[in-house]
């Protein structure tokens, strides 16, 4: 009989211990959890078109907005309006070889032509691929920074010599100030990262000719 009990009272002590040790692993493996993904709030994240809404921990949703970099309305609008700023840069630079006196302003000139011509025909393969138009149909923006007047390239296209020069440098220090608002502006609101690739490359390029331009004047 005390051999019986004394049985029994080992096994009972055993299997407390098994039990004690399972509750203790248990603790163990949760540990190893990532304490944001089993404590910190879930996110609703809204469902395609026929989907259902589901839910994710905060730093999936968080990842999944980092990861997403699909263009915005902010994107495409400095896509189309930089076409048109940089054309008009353009149409300025076409002048100075008949029109400019110093070489100074000739080779700027050319090294605007040489920079926004193929940003232009960066933008508008960017556009394309992105299934967007170069106009938009129905929408209109405001008037764009730095743009110079009708009235103002008229007076462009009438000067010669050193009033050629003078003028053609005061616009497009003001054209360039206007470009590098607009990038500035879409680093801020845009949502890809090629518009703000190409957005960084106008602010560091015009940046540096305003420099230069105002050591002309």
């Amino acid at each position: 009989m005390l051999f019986r009990r004394a049985s029994r009272a080992s096994l009972t002590a055993a299997s407390l211990a098994t039990l004690a040790a399972l509750a203790l692993g248990g603790c163990d493996s949760g540990s190893d959890a990532d304490p944001d993904r089993a404590s910190g709030p879930s996110v609703l994240v809204p469902g395609k078109p026929g989907e259902a809404n589901r839910t994710m921990s905060a730093e999936d949703a968080a990842q999944q907005r980092a990861d997403d970099d699909t263009p915005n309305s902010a994107d495409i609008d400095y896509a189309r309006m930089m076409i048109e700023h940089h054309s008009q840069a353009l149409e300025m630079t076409e002048l100075a070889p008949e029109r400019a006196e110093s070489s100074r302003v000739k080779k700027l000139a050319e090294r605007i032509e040489a920079a926004q011509g193929p940003e232009i025909a960066a933008m508008r393969s960017w556009l394309e691929t992105h299934g967007e138009d170069e106009k938009s149909d129905g929408h209109h923006h405001g008037p764009m920074p730095g743009m110079a007047t009708e009235a103002q390239l008229k007076n462009l296209r009438t000067a010669e010599g050193k009033a050629f020069d003078q003028l053609f440098v005061t616009l497009m220090i003001t054209h360039h100030e206007g470009a590098i608002t607009m990038a500035t502006d879409v680093k801020s609101q845009g949502n890809n990262v090629r518009t703000e690739e190409m957005a960084d490359d106008v602010i560091a390029q015009q940046t540096s000719e305003i420099t230069r331009m105002r050591g002309m004047l």
